[in-house]
């Protein structure tokens, strides 16, 4: 599988989102999560100890600000997965998955920056930051559960000659979600375009290198594009 690829919709000008985008390809298999690898064990603990501190309220605004636009208010069911994940982990109920979506999530959980990541088989290489448009939806869980896309940042891939939505920084899409089959991997990471680029492209090193040393891939990088 080649290295996957990001561009933006010239409809997102002026930009508020900074993106990074991660890959970890070759990997040997993704199966269910039995436990928290040692490097998420030990952040779910500083979060357990630093409380909701822990996602500074410079960070938090930062982050709803890049999302806020048109009818989307990112507040309520539709806030940022990386205010979900830090409220799970206060909860002692922080999601396990598999190696890579855990990687994922321990990757948000630090930085405080949502985060997606798909299966590259399901996506195809060519991946666009674009924004939802009136009557856009997709299904986000194996319930049918749809959630409504108009006016929110999200990742779309191309099918059948068509840019198609399949994630953004609250859910995304069951259609390209990644289970035990999947062997090669893309993640997008979101930063307000406000912050110093340095916090984004620490998280992207974190998110890399954990695909490579908990994950096995066997290829593994990032780019702020």
């Amino acid at each position: 599988m080649q290295r996957p690829h990001l561009d933006y919709d010239p409809a997102l000008e002026p930009r508020r989102v900074r993106a990074a985008l991660v890959w970890g390809l070759g990997l040997p298999s993704c199966p269910p999560s039995a436990e928290a690898f040692p490097e998420l064990a030990e952040l779910l603990t500083r979060v357990r100890t630093t409380g909701e501190a822990f996602l500074s309220v410079p960070r938090k605004t930062a982050v709803r600000d890049m999302l806020r636009y048109g009818n989307y208010k990112p507040a309520g069911r539709a806030k940022p997965s990386s205010e979900y994940l830090l409220a799970a982990a206060l909860e002692g109920s922080f999601p396990l998955v598999n190696g890579p979506v855990d990687v994922n999530n321990a990757a948000s959980l630090a930085y405080g920056y949502p985060a997606s990541i798909f299966d590259l088989a399901k996506t195809g290489p060519e991946l666009r930051l674009s924004r939802g448009c009136a009557g856009e939806s997709y299904i986000f869980n194996p319930s049918g559960q749809e959630i409504a896309l108009e006016d929110l940042l999200l990742v779309r891939r191309q099918v059948a000659g068509r840019w198609e939505a399949c994630g953004n920084p609250v859910k995304d899409a069951m259609a390209t979600k990644v289970f035990a089959e999947c062997r090669d991997v893309a993640g997008v990471i979101y930063a307000p375009i406000t912050e110093d680029s340095r916090d984004l492209a620490s998280c992207a090193t974190f998110f890399a290198e954990l695909l490579r040393s908990r994950c096995g891939a066997a290829d593994a990088g990032w780019i702020i594009v």
